[in-house]
């Protein structure tokens, strides 16, 4: 049978290094991973007790199409404790993961051929999702210089029907403020604008803002795969203006009928795990001071300090214009995995890679033991 054109979406270059990384585990090779943004921590104890309860009370089903009425209400007293928003449970829609709320907000809000604006570097399945459904990803560089920050007059200039940006970003781990976050949305007009905030929880300075804020006007899609350390149970969150609310309501039935039942149980008890989860990211800080020292020493000098998420995005242009083949030499001669920048930015991703310190502690040490060990033979 012949493919859909729209079928031919690129590869999730990360999850090709982590094969590989993995095939070398098996053949007894001892691999240090920084390539997936995947938390070592586990899910909190709460999320687990709650799954354990929900097991023994009854059978698992479908859930409603937006999800179970408890856990949307305490998402929205979530925002109130971050953000001190008072948001309307009815706004927000569970989904199976972020990647489910992707799918639904560009369903939502493009018609097919559209364009759509994503940072480049960016989150590579924004251009996936966006060409699977049969839309048109155009790149909105970022510089170094500026801090891979995304400038207003980029969005006002482009040629697109909306836009998705991510503050913290994954992969450089830098940060949008009230302000700036507010320029770009200005600058969007009454076009569509998503708000990426997965990784918020996970910042090293000033806290994250939400684009809720700001206005209302706004998509906003979350997870709790990384603060929440829940990457496998796939369940995540949007909020959505009140006029949205229906038609969201009728594509989640349709699509997914609903998130997993169990994880929408988990994710309930997750939301009381404050302590713990402040633990683990008191682990990642750490992990990115040890990082940002080693990489520089090991001979990776130019770093975006990252405000947030758990990526540092180092330009190796001095080392290579092929960072697939440096990332698999460091994997295959160090033991080290890391992510080619082709991943994020597929013009200028050949002279950059991403480093996640989402592990644990002792295998950060390790990792940039290696990695000094590695630049020093190659110099």
């Amino acid at each position: 049978m012949k493919l859909a054109p729209r079928a031919h979406v690129d590869p999730f270059i990360v999850m090709d290094v982590l094969r590989e990384a993995n095939r070398l585990e098996e053949a007894g090779r001892s691999i240090v991973h920084m390539e997936v943004g995947q938390p070592a921590t586990p899910a909190p104890q709460t999320a687990k007790a709650a799954l354990r309860a929900g097991l023994d009370t009854g059978a698992l089903g479908y859930t409603e199409g937006l999800g179970l009425p408890k856990l949307r209400a305490g998402i929205a007293e979530l925002y109130d404790k971050w953000y001190g928003l008072d948001l309307d449970p009815a706004r927000v829609i569970v989904t199976s993961g972020s990647s489910g709320a992707f799918v639904l907000a560009f369903t939502a809000l493009f018609d097919a051929g559209a364009k759509v604006g994503v940072c480049e570097p960016g989150y590579p399945s924004y251009r996936s999702i966006l060409k699977a459904l049969s839309l048109q990803p155009v790149g909105l560089p970022t510089t170094h210089d500026q801090g891979h920050r995304l400038q207003p007059q980029a969005l006002a200039n482009a040629d697109v029907a909306g836009a998705i940006v991510a503050s913290p970003n994954n992969p450089t781990g830098t940060m949008l403020d009230r302000d700036a976050l507010a320029d770009l949305i200005d600058a969007m007009g009454q076009r569509a604008f998503i708000s990426d905030e997965i990784y918020h929880g996970l910042e090293w300075g000033a806290r994250a803002v939400s684009a809720l804020e700001i206005t209302d006007e706004v998509y906003i899609i979350n997870s709790f795969s990384k603060y929440f350390s829940m990457t496998g149970w796939r369940v995540g969150w949007m909020v959505v203006p009140e006029d949205h609310v229906r038609v969201m309501e009728r594509l989640a039935q349709n699509l997914f009928i609903c998130a997993p039942h169990a994880s929408q149980l988990a994710a309930i008890g997750a939301l009381e795990g404050h302590e713990e989860l402040q633990a683990n990211r008191s682990v990642y800080e750490g992990n990115r001071a040890i990082l940002m020292k080693g990489l520089a020493e090991a001979g990776f000098t130019q770093i975006a300090p990252p405000d947030g998420a758990f990526y540092i995005y180092a330009d190796v242009g001095h080392l290579t214009d092929d960072s697939r083949a440096l990332a698999d030499e460091i994997l295959q001669t160090a033991g080290v995995a890391v992510t080619p920048g082709l991943d994020f930015d597929p013009k200028r991703g050949a002279r950059t890679l991403r480093f996640s310190y989402a592990g644990s502690r002792e295998d950060m040490i390790e990792g940039v033991a290696r990695l000094k060990d590695f630049m020093a033979s190659r110099s």
